[in-house]
């Protein structure tokens, strides 16, 4: 089992998410619950290249600070919406025979929803904990009614296991 943290750069990282608090909380204490327990903890940032604000180099690329890795944590950087695609992190996950991912991080109905798909076609068993992934408003749905439909319709029973924090938490303690 490793715990997956997608993309929550400072760029993207702001008070303009979805139930923004509560997601930080969350994420937070993912993080700490996975250290405490020696499960791996591995980030996933997002560049989208050079001239674009969201770039190796600046400072909105950087993870944010609350979330910020331990000196021997991974990171495994992609330029598409699936961490699994030429980043090392599929390599990397078999090779160490994970079996099992919880997927945290940014932003629901992009990256989070790439890599809970292709995490499951890659034979991985992805888990989301409720309220740790976020996105803004689109010009289609609230993100609060994006929110909604990724984890109580799309994923759930279909890609992944979207459970409760207290069922992610004791999953992570066993």
């Amino acid at each position: 089992m490793v715990l997956l943290v997608v993309d929550t750069q400072k760029q993207i990282t702001n008070k303009e998410l979805y139930n923004f608090e509560l997601f930080v909380a969350n994420v937070k204490k993912l993080i700490k619950t996975a250290r405490e327990n020696n499960i791996e903890v591995i980030y996933i940032r997002h560049d989208d290249g050079s001239g674009q604000e969201l770039t190796r180099g600046t400072d909105g690329f950087e993870i944010y600070d609350e979330f910020e890795p331990d000196k021997d944590e991974k990171i495994f950087d992609k330029t598409v919406n699936s961490p699994f695609r030429d980043t090392g992190l599929l390599e990397y996950l078999t090779g160490k025979q994970v079996k099992q991912i919880i997927v945290a991080g940014l932003q629901t109905d992009y990256c989070i929803d790439a890599t809970v798909k292709c995490g499951f076609e890659h034979g991985f068993h992805m888990v989301v904990p409720e309220e740790t992934n976020s996105t803004f408003d689109n010009q289609y749905m609230s993100a609060k009614e994006t929110y909604e439909y990724y984890n109580n319709f799309m994923w759930k029973g279909r890609y992944a296991n979207c459970i409760s924090m207290k069922e992610v938490l004791e999953l992570m303690k066993s």
